[in-house]
């Protein structure tokens, strides 16, 4: 088959289309043939070799896939093979082929193509299992979305307001902050030019956001404790702005707040299957009835996956990068 291999650590030319034989199946898993894949931010550290690759998975890059089911054991599943499906995998979407726990894939939405279906594994994934699950984020309560115009920003912006929150979400640039806001967002807040704690304080009038979705950690953490909500969340998913901070303590104990945060790639099959029996049920719908819709903003074929990471680094995109594969 063909895929895209990292060489060695480094820039964007690093990735290199080259032949692999196909990967084997193990236990619970089944080989899908690969129509395309999302990029996300992962990858791009894993190419920069910040990113190890977890025991037994593929060292080839991609963590989502949408394709159509060709081998494995589909027991009582519901899927047959021939059927379209995107998942969630360890590693190996980069290529013709990739191998799949079963528990780990979901029918392609109503409506949707396998391209469109490729960028949400991932990303849909992470916001359920943080916003929802780790932050508890409950009726009536509200959310900021750090890096809203980012695949994962889109993705918790239409999310969070289809399920009826309020939604916030900081962008680079007054054009992100306008997406976000046709995403559904009350406000895009412009980092750039505007103090997001003080715009998130005025517009919960004094109050602040109850759960706070954050990619950037650093210096943000101490600004984001001063927009929280007393019994606050802040969960923390990626380390953009850094991996150290110095937090207000006493805000922590006076205020019950709480800081928290996870990676979604090394956990167990049974974790992942848990969130996707979540998202079948509760989130699949929400595209049928026109609340949710994937949003892509560049497909590259397999072979360009080089000018695609080059594109995701230079974070001039809205939602998701995808590489079409079939």
């Amino acid at each position: 088959m063909r895929a895209i291999e990292i060489t060695q650590p480094g820039k964007p030319e690093v990735l290199q289309l080259c032949e692999r034989p196909l990967p084997q199946l193990k236990g619970g898993e089944v080989l899908i043939k690969v129509h395309a894949a999302g990029i996300n931010r992962p990858d791009v550290l894993q190419r920069l070799g910040h990113y190890p690759v977890p025991p037994g998975a593929s060292d080839l890059p991609g963590l989502e896939v949408a394709g159509e089911i060709v081998d494995g054991e589909l027991g009582d599943s519901g899927f047959r093979k021939g059927d379209l499906v995107c998942a969630l995998v360890q590693g190996g979407g980069y290529a013709e082929y990739c191998t799949a726990p079963l528990e780990q894939c979901l029918p392609l939405p109503p409506g949707l193509s396998p391209l469109e279906a490729a960028t949400l594994p991932e990303t849909f994934f992470t916001v359920w299992s943080n916003v929802f699950d780790r932050a508890r984020l409950a009726e009536g309560e509200t959310l900021l979305v750090q890096g809203g115009g980012s695949g994962i920003g889109v993705t918790a912006i239409q999310l969070a307001t289809a399920l009826g929150h309020r939604v916030f979400a900081t962008a680079g640039s007054d054009d992100k902050c306008r997406a976000c806001e046709q995403l559904g967002a009350e406000r895009g807040i412009n980092y750039r030019s505007e103090d997001f704690a003080a715009v998130v304080k005025e517009l919960t009038a004094g109050r602040g956001v109850d759960v706070i979705l954050d990619m950037v950690a650093g210096d943000y953490v101490a600004r984001e404790i001063d927009c929280l909500a007393d019994d606050g969340r802040i969960v923390v998913i990626a380390l953009l702005g850094g991996a150290k901070a110095n937090v207000d303590m006493g805000q922590v104990l006076r205020r019950r707040l709480t800081i928290t945060g996870s990676t979604l790639r090394p956990r167990p099959v049974a974790f992942k299957a848990a969130i996707a029996r979540a998202l079948r049920e509760r989130v699949w719908p929400l595209f049928g009835e026109g609340k949710l819709k994937p949003v892509i903003y560049r497909s590259f074929p397999l072979e360009q996956a080089a000018e695609a990471h080059a594109l995701m680094e230079s974070s001039a995109h809205v939602g998701k990068i995808v590489l079409q594969v079939l």
